[in-house]
């Protein structure tokens, strides 16, 4: 099994660095100088991050891209480290002198075989704790309506009533642009709405602001594929990211995350009618999400050999089987973000606009990152499936005001 360790040989010049845009420095080249860092793998022999200052912005701004490896952190884990470094006002906080750092030395082989040792010796109480979950978690299992139809099982069963949103046939992700193997480039785009705008929909429509969130992007997603006439007949399956980190965790590293699987109405040509779908779509999702014990999935991964599943995933890249049996279209973040103001060095947060990670299968991924007052979206693609990813934001921008026209909150 892998272990975490510090590197004794760590040289922070190496993670953290400058580089400046030519003028005009807008938007759009902060955009392409971002992802062209971020489609740079990182280092696998030193610690699984970098951090850019980035001068030349227009209007005297400067910008910071932070690239920290999925393993080491989820998207509220990636918050708490940005609250960590920045201040609450303009006036930086005092600094302690930090402590002589020791390393700690790397460990031998009689070391990892006594981590393995007691890690083996735990395995079997933590097998039966999973088996009991499992077997509890089976009806739900067995009933879930995101479950795909399964021949051998359901001939068994009582018919599944799966509703009118996720209605037979079963709910199989429809074949799109992006669901294919992806290459080394990408593409990135951003935008902010303002929060204001989203809670007025949200009020008028009796909704979340999560099922406005997803209903833009079922929007945005409808205009781009109508575009590219490859618009599916049914709707789209988006996994959505649920943060499961209880109390006792906040403030720890490492992911914390499972996801729950929902339709995207993209097949619906009204604004309102996408955001009602939406809204019962994952009222569904949560209840059978919320019907599974919440660490379910992660504490199964945790049982797989790390060497067998990256010979399974060099499989199924070969095979393309991510390509041709897509489990979902994209996955779908929305992520609380600070409702502060925030500084570094006296100057004020403007905006966090994040970029995630696509994957073969999914090779366009969108996430939604609040600070104060504000949503701000990014669109990440692969650069040859998505090659017009800043379409999906700008019709991101017009849904936010086609959805508050039809609710009357223009």
């Amino acid at each position: 099994q892998p272990y975490w360790i510090e590197d004794p040989d760590f040289d922070i010049e190496f993670h953290v660095r400058e580089l400046a845009l030519p003028a005009p420095g807008d938007d759009h080249q902060l955009a392409v100088q971002a992802v062209r860092l971020h489609a740079r793998p990182l280092d696998r022999r030193r610690p699984l991050w970098e951090t850019y200052l980035i001068h030349g912005l227009q209007d005297g701004r400067q910008a910071i891209y932070i690239k920290v490896h999925h393993a080491a952190i989820d998207g509220v884990s990636g918050n708490d480290l940005l609250a960590a470094l920045m201040d609450t006002s303009p006036e930086p906080r005092e600094i302690d002198e930090p402590d002589p750092w020791r390393p700690e030395a790397e460990p031998g082989a009689a070391q990892l075989l006594a981590r393995s040792a007691a890690a083996l010796a735990a395995n079997p109480v933590r097998a039966a704790r999973v088996s009991v979950d499992i077997v509890r978690s089976l009806p739900a299992i067995i009933g879930s309506p995101a479950r795909p139809w399964l021949p051998l099982i359901d001939r068994f069963l009582l018919r599944r009533n799966r509703g009118v949103v996720l209605s037979a046939p079963p709910l199989i992700a429809p074949a799109t642009p992006f669901n294919k193997n992806i290459g080394p480039h990408r593409r990135w785009a951003f935008t902010s709405i303002p929060l204001a705008e989203v809670k007025a929909i949200k009020n008028a429509a009796g909704v979340t602001v999560n099922d406005v969130v997803m209903a833009l992007c079922a929007g945005a997603l409808r205009t781009w594929l109508q575009k590219h006439d490859t618009l599916p007949d049914g709707p789209l399956v988006a996994a959505v990211p649920v943060s499961i980190r209880t109390e006792e965790q906040k403030g720890t590293h490492g992911n914390r995350v499972s996801a729950v699987i929902t339709s995207l109405p993209t097949h619906l040509a009204d604004p309102a009618a996408r955001l009602a779908a939406v809204h019962e779509g994952m009222r569904v999702a949560k209840e059978q999400h919320n019907a599974l014990p919440a660490e379910l999935l992660t504490d199964i991964a945790e049982f797989s050999m790390p060497a067998l599943a990256n010979q399974a995933n060099r499989l199924a890249t070969r095979l393309r089987l991510l390509e041709r049996v897509p489990p979902f279209n994209l996955i779908i973040s929305n992520v609380p973000g600070p409702n502060v103001d925030l500084y570094l060095a006296g100057s004020r947060l403007d905006g966090i606009y994040p970029l995630s990670a696509i994957a073969d299968g999914q090779g366009l991924n969108l996430t939604v990152l609040g600070s104060r007052g504000k949503l701000n979206f990014g669109a990440l693609g692969d650069r040859d499936l998505v090659p017009d990813v800043d379409l999906i934001i700008d019709a991101l921008k017009d849904e936010i005001a086609t959805l508050s026209a039809a609710f009357g909150v223009c």
